[in-house]
């Protein structure tokens, strides 16, 4: 057996990538499904879509490879978090469309525990705050909202899960209903501290525990996978959050260590060490990764709209066919303009946490044009990192003299990525591996099985491909970086 596969389920795609024994990728195959947006504020997809398309990736990267079924030692699974499926235990049906993490449905609800005191407690038994964000509101409005769910979920018959207890459930033909503890850290139902489902926070949202599944440290034996989907039974080894796994994926295992990962959204993971940080800049105190029973933790900070901002420009606003247009775009953009865009399309993340404002645009003249809007696009997702950072340097000192490791589809910009570190005042390293997300799930299952190295040789195979360094003046930074400020606070003003 001298492979692993790795599945990472995302929020526009499912992917799969076969490792060899070196930790390098063989093969990949990639699935797109449909977004579904049944409301303003709604994000929903199929989670059929999200079994089937995994399914399929997983045989596309095995048939890619040449390889056997008897070739692979284990399986990693890494996904999107926050995102809800609630399903029937004897049909392994879901009851609804899964609630992907993006949506804003229950806002009301999170506004009136906050009004009603709760937030402290929110807080303090899982580090996270009351938002729409996390899974819990979002399977209470499916108790609350599905006909017959409450009553079938206190009888016992439905199960509740994340994509990765979702996707296991499939795969192991519903013997096995399980997450790991980076996953459970972020349903708002799980005790960091503790390290259990909080009966606190069940009884505040109304969540019969029955409906929560078996949590496990990030490399565990999380179930076999049944015989007839890839030609025999492979053990599921690893298991954790697609931000998790990127942290894994960069090596961070250090307390201090930070990496920032560009996809749909941005998501920055600092590395506190044994205890968890309780932040007063409302970033999130979470679960870097978990393993043989002990938890690292980390403060985190989200973005909600990082990659997607320039899916807007293509989509949207169609001035681009392809994200590789928005680099000689910003090149060309006219210098004597400033414009800046916010883009709080679904709110604005850590550390403002507003759910109800809405994205703008600032400094506007009859001259702005693409090239303007792609460079204030690319520009926005560097401003909305410092942001992150500021807030992390506030809560931990630790964090001061921190090098960021970045990854995800716009780490490829170099101009996004020179920007990132201007606008910081502080190097930006990109590692030779961009795929840190599958590699990390790729490691937690590989040195499982016993065919990767441990977590100190793991992290010395860390290779920089390229640093960048800032090359803006103090001055300069310091005033774009308050123009910044005051467009986000014009926009929360709205």
């Amino acid at each position: 057996m001298t492979h692993i596969l790795a599945i990472d389920q995302g929020t526009t795609s499912t992917r799969a990538i076969l490792f060899g024994a070196d930790m390098v990728p063989v093969a990949s195959a990639q699935e797109e499904f449909e977004q579904h947006f049944p409301q303003s504020g709604w994000v929903e997809h199929d989670a059929m879509d999200l079994w089937t398309s995994t399914a399929a990736t997983c045989r596309g990267a095995i048939e890619k490879a040449g390889i056997r079924a008897a070739d692979i030692a284990a399986i990693g699974i890494t996904n999107q978090r926050e995102t809800t499926v609630l399903w029937d235990r004897s049909t392994g049906k879901p009851l609804h469309r899964a609630i992907v993490w993006q949506d804003r449905r229950t806002s009301a609800l999170c506004h009136a525990l906050k009004e009603a005191g709760h937030e402290a407690v929110v807080t303090e038994r899982t580090g996270l705050l009351l938002d729409p964000y996390f899974s819990g509101t979002k399977l209470k409005w499916l108790l609350d909202n599905v006909e017959g769910a409450r009553a079938r979920a206190e009888a016992g018959e439905l199960a509740f899960g994340t994509v990765d207890s979702w996707l296991i459930w499939n795969l192991t033909g519903g013997k096995a209903h399980v997450t790991d503890a980076t996953n459970a850290a972020r349903t708002m139902l799980y005790d960091i501290r503790k390290g259990r489902w909080s009966q606190t926070m069940c009884d505040m949202l109304g969540i019969p525990m029955s409906v929560l599944p078996e949590v496990k440290d990030c490399a565990a034996d999380f179930g076999m996978v049944r015989a007839d989907l890839f030609g025999r039974e492979i053990p599921i080894l690893g298991v954790a959050g697609d931000q998790q796994a990127a942290t894994v994926g960069q090596a961070c295992f250090k307390p201090g260590m930070l990496k920032s990962t560009y996809g749909t959204g941005c998501f920055a993971l600092l590395n506190t060490g044994d205890e968890p940080v309780t932040s007063n800049n409302r970033l999130l105190t979470t679960i870097a990764y978990q393993l043989d029973g002990k938890p690292t933790y980390a403060l985190e900070g989200s973005i909600f709209i990082a990659g997607a901002v320039v899916q807007w420009l293509r989509d949207g606003l169609k001035i681009i066919r392809e994200a590789k247009e928005t680099q000689p775009l910003a090149d060309s953009a006219d210098a004597g303009q400033d414009v800046i865009i916010v883009p709080a399309f679904t709110g604005l993340g850590a550390p403002y946490w507003n759910a109800e404002c809405r994205g703008a645009v600032y400094g506007l003249t009859r001259g702005s044009g693409p090239a303007e809007l792609a460079k204030a696009a690319l520009e926005s997702v560097g401003f909305q990192t410092r942001d992150l950072l500021e807030a992390m340097h506030a809560d931990w000192c630790g964090a001061e003299e921190t090098a960021l490791r970045v990854d995800g589809g716009m780490s490829g910009s170099d101009w996004a990525m020179q920007f990132l570190s201007d606008i910081l005042g502080a190097p930006v390293d990109r590692p030779h591996v961009l795929e840190t997300t599958a590699l990390g799930a790729a490691w937690l299952a590989g040195q499982r099985a016993g065919l990767y190295p441990g977590l100190e040789e793991f992290a010395a195979t860390w290779a920089l491909e390229r640093k960048f360094t800032p090359e803006m003046d103090t001055q300069t930074r310091g005033a774009r970086y308050a123009r910044w400020g005051r467009a986000v606070q014009a926009t929360l003003s709205v």
